[in-house]
């Protein structure tokens, strides 16, 4: 059953056209249904082959106006590097206790920090944390020693993102609440990212499409030519 609010939000999107990032950002609000603070998520088709180990893209990117949303994070660490992380802001700090609990089944975090030296001890939790995308990697500065930088970092609006088995990446960019420009900057920068990431073996059109959408709204059609700066 489609509500009213949608079928109005349905009528002001044409599904047809590919709209700039500029009138994209805008429009975005606009159709947005929900009483709460939506996050606008954006899907960047690629033309890769996932399967390929140098066509999986992965990276992470520094939003300008951050995500709207404070991380939750848990750094892995030995004693010596607690202090560094309690005093950079991570929500949980820690090591044995931490793992006793995730392998119980908790995992009410966004992002883990772990230092290399803790990483052989965290290998075990991977049934858990692999498929919440929450176990710590070098390729996302997860995996580091300096613990009060990558907590900086996530704080501050950092995000990892990576290709999915059908060649689409999607990140959640931002909140309705935000104004079109910081929507708008925020994606752009990470498209630029992906951009910058593009293997030497992809052939042909690399940026396929690239759609937005806010949450439980209708999807927006973004012309590549408009982020292709």
């Amino acid at each position: 059953m489609i509500t009213k609010k949608r079928k109005v939000a349905n009528a002001k999107v044409d599904a047809n056209k590919a709209y700039s990032l500029k009138e994209a950002s805008a429009l975005v609000k606009e159709v947005n249904t929900t009483k709460f603070d939506s996050s606008v998520d954006i899907h960047v088709k690629l033309g890769v082959d996932p399967k390929k180990a140098d066509q999986a893209i992965r990276g992470t990117v520094s939003l300008p106006h951050g995500t709207g949303k404070t991380k939750k994070v848990l750094v892995l660490c030995t004693p010596d590097k607690e202090a560094e992380a309690n005093a950079a802001g991570a929500d949980f700090v820690g090591l044995e206790e931490f793992i006793t609990k995730i392998e119980g089944g908790w995992t009410d975090i966004d992002v883990i920090v772990a230092t290399p030296s803790v990483m052989p001890k965290i290998g075990k939790l991977g049934k858990v944390l692999g498929p919440r995308n929450l176990m710590p990697n070098p390729k996302t500065g997860t995996v580091t020693n300096d613990v009060a930088g990558a907590v900086n970092d996530l704080k501050g609006g950092k995000i990892a993102f990576k290709v999915d088995k059908v060649g689409i990446i999607h990140a959640s960019v931002g909140r309705v609440s935000f104004s079109p420009e910081k929507i708008a900057e925020n994606c752009q920068e990470f498209i630029n990212a992906i951009i910058k990431l593009k293997p030497a073996t992809s052939k042909g059109t690399y940026l396929r499409g690239v759609s937005m959408a806010s949450s439980m709204s209708p999807g927006i059609m973004i012309d590549t030519k408009s982020v292709l700066n």
